[in-house]
Parts: C-alpha cells; structure tokens; sequence
C-alpha cells in the first residue's frame, strides 16, 4: 500500500509538470501572424493576349486590364475565379524574372502561388528564424498595392511562395 500511496503522489505531482510543459510548447508554437486565403496562382504565358484571350472569351471569366509593373519586370492581367484569381505573368524588360522562367519554360506554366498574411513584417521574423529564405530583404509593393514577399522555392517544397499582407 505504501508503494501505492507513493505513486499516486508522484502521477500527482507530475500531471501539472506535463501540462506546464505542453502548455509551453504549444506557446513557443504560435505565431504573431498567420496564413490566410489563397490570393492567386501565377502563371507565365510567352503571349498576354493569346493568354487573356484564353480566359476572357473561351472560358468566360472577367479579366483586369494589362499593367505594367517594371519593379517586377512583369505585365500582369488578373483573372478572376470569384474564390480567387489567377495572375498571367509576361516579361517586362529583358532583365525580367518571367523571361528566364519561359526560356526554360517555352510553352509557359505556373509560377508562383500567393498566401495572404496578417502581418508580412512578422512572417518575414519568423520564417527567417526558422530557416526558410527569403528572396528580398524587405518586402515591396506588389501588384495589389500591398506589401509583397517570395520565398524560396528550395525552401518551400519545390515551389514558389508569395506572401501578401492582407
């Protein structure tokens, strides 16, 4: 009986050790920012119009206007899914990210996918903390106005990851 009285004392005492414990790795497990919707999945098209054509009057989808962003070295023409979008990417400039992605890639092809964040300036912290590289050392503005991070695809499963604060 004295055994058992002793171990009853010691599930006792350790029940509130183990909680403690788990109650702080699920602390040191959050974030001060999160994940949010899929904003939209790129894709690089060796021809814009033919591109826009595509979704506009064969598949029936509302399309943006043609934008330039020389920042990026891209023209952009939003498609929109009505739970997303999709961003048909074509070289700006020979310097131009896409024109080396469609030199490899002649027919075109996904580019990148975009996450919403809450907060880009904590995302950035943390994914740098745990390793993940980040392509530019502060964000910039991206199509939507909004601040714009990638990530590296070697980092990110094979693909590439933009972060768009929300």
């Amino acid at each position: 009986m004295e055994s058992k009285g002793l171990l009853n004392w010691l599930q006792k005492r350790a029940a509130p050790t183990v909680r403690t414990l788990a109650d702080a790795a699920s602390l040191a497990q959050k974030s001060l920012w999160k994940l949010g919707r899929l904003n939209h999945v790129a894709i690089a098209v060796p021809n814009l119009e033919k591109a826009t054509s595509l979704y506009r009057d064969v598949l029936g989808a509302q399309v943006s206007k043609m934008v330039p962003l020389p920042e990026h070295g891209v023209y952009t023409v939003f498609v929109d899914l009505g739970n997303t979008k999709l961003e048909l990417l074509h070289p700006l400039g020979e310097n131009s990210p896409i024109a080396g992605f469609l030199k490899k890639n002649k027919e075109g092809g996904m580019h990148h996918i975009c996450i919403e964040v809450n907060s880009i300036t904590d995302a950035i912290a943390e994914l740098k903390e745990k390793k993940i590289r980040v392509l530019s050392e502060e964000p910039r503005i991206g199509a939507h106005g909004k601040l714009v991070v990638f990530l590296h695809p070697k980092d990110c499963n094979g693909v590439l990851v933009e972060l768009e604060e929300a």
